[in-house]
């Protein structure tokens, strides 16, 4: 036996005794449930975890080992606890987790021939995400602001919205997570759209004759670099790109230009000036498919949910521990402030996983309990391109 082999026997009998204690801890923990389920006692007693964590560290000689050790105990005590609400049924009644098994339970199939709302002009970004994931042929139609495109959805003016909800240069739309919160409506796709970015102008405009340049406020961002560059220009903020190639085209400025995809120069008969402006060449935008009822396609693999916290310590801590525990790949984790509720956050978050699994009842059960309220936004399949 290599020296090795030796070391590796060595863990394996000191892992034994591990399991042994660790079978015994949860059988008295099982006992403590027991005793709070008869007094209507809650699981967290967050007091008792803070001094079980501060002697648990205490007991370690090695500085360097506490932190490892304070660690150990609060994924042990996440199981506990989970043990101990299966006893007391802590959480039972939320309305959040109702509101999930009644949608699975009523899921709708793809509509046929779907009509298909986005915020925007013709030849903008999100009407190039509704025909890659529906198909060219879709019948799409845009609207001026993010709250139209829901409302139509809310008034049965159409199947499906199409909505951008993060960039990979400058990150999420704030705007598209707080109307998510504010509708009860699921995530039934996603779809990733390349962004390449176009200085466009009228046909005989030279770039020593522009002054003002405009598009949506991402889409300066985005080119800041390429427009830095040029000092003299005006940023003129528009409500979408598309829409900036538009005003171009019929205000007959050759003063002026656009940043814009390719797709709504050529729609709007514009000259480009310039392409791949923006500073990041992987840049990408993200949307999503919103529908008013929950849908469960084929290759759905990718959850998505929003919850708030109580308003006390390690409550955060709970949540991501159910993850590590249930080896869930946690792929997204947002917050957004709770309007009139200071220093209050709701999380939106995205994890790999089937609604349908073994197991995904109980692991929404248990988000449902440790969370102020659960809302499941849908599951889908993740785009890969």
């Amino acid at each position: 036996m290599s020296q090795l082999d030796e070391y590796r026997a060595q863990i394996d009998a000191i892992d034994a005794q591990i399991v042994d204690l660790f079978q015994r801890r949860m059988a008295v923990t099982g006992q403590v449930g027991e005793y709070k389920a008869a007094r209507g006692l809650p699981v967290l007693d967050a007091q008792r975890e803070r001094e079980v964590l501060s002697q648990k560290s205490a007991m370690v000689s090695d500085p360097l080992l506490k932190a490892d050790v304070a660690s150990l105990y609060e994924t042990i005590m996440s199981l506990s606890r989970r043990q101990q609400r299966r006893l007391v049924h802590e959480g039972t009644e939320d309305p959040g987790f109702a509101a999930y098994v009644e949608a699975a339970a009523h899921a709708r199939t793809p509509v046929e021939r779907p009509r298909v709302v986005y915020q925007g002009e013709p030849g903008c970004y999100s009407e190039e995400a509704a025909a890659g994931f529906f198909g060219e042929g879709v019948s799409s139609r845009g609207l001026p602001w993010f709250n139209d495109v829901f409302q139509t959805l809310a008034d049965g003016g159409a199947d499906y919205a199409v909505l951008p909800i993060e960039n990979s240069s400058t990150g999420s739309i704030r705007q598209v997570y707080d109307l998510l919160s504010q509708y009860s409506y699921y995530i039934v796709g996603e779809y990733v759209v390349k962004v390449e970015h176009c200085l466009a102008a009228l046909p005989g405009t030279a770039l020593e004759d522009i002054r003002t340049v405009c598009s949506h406020e991402q889409g300066l961002q985005q080119c800041e670099k390429f427009l830095d560059s040029h000092p003299d220009w005006r940023r003129v903020p528009t409500l979408d790109t598309a829409g900036s190639a538009r005003q171009v085209a019929q205000d007959g400025d050759r003063t002026a230009a656009a940043i814009c995809s390719r797709r709504a120069a050529e729609r709007y008969g514009l000259h480009i000036l310039a392409e791949k402006i923006n500073y990041n060449q992987t840049n990408q935008t993200r949307f999503v498919v919103v529908a008013p009822v929950m849908e469960l396609r084929a290759g759905r693999n990718k959850i998505s949910a929003l919850f708030h916290l109580p308003h006390q310590s390690g409550s955060l801590h709970e949540i991501l521990t159910i993850f590590a525990v249930q080896g869930l790949n946690l792929l997204k984790l947002e917050s957004r402030p709770i309007p009139g509720r200071s220093w209050q956050y709701l999380f939106f978050l995205e994890f790999t996983g089937d609604l349908s699994a073994p197991g995904m009842d109980g692991v929404l059960h248990e988000l449902s309990q440790l969370s102020s309220g659960l809302r499941v936004l849908g599951n889908f399949e993740a785009y890969e391109g």
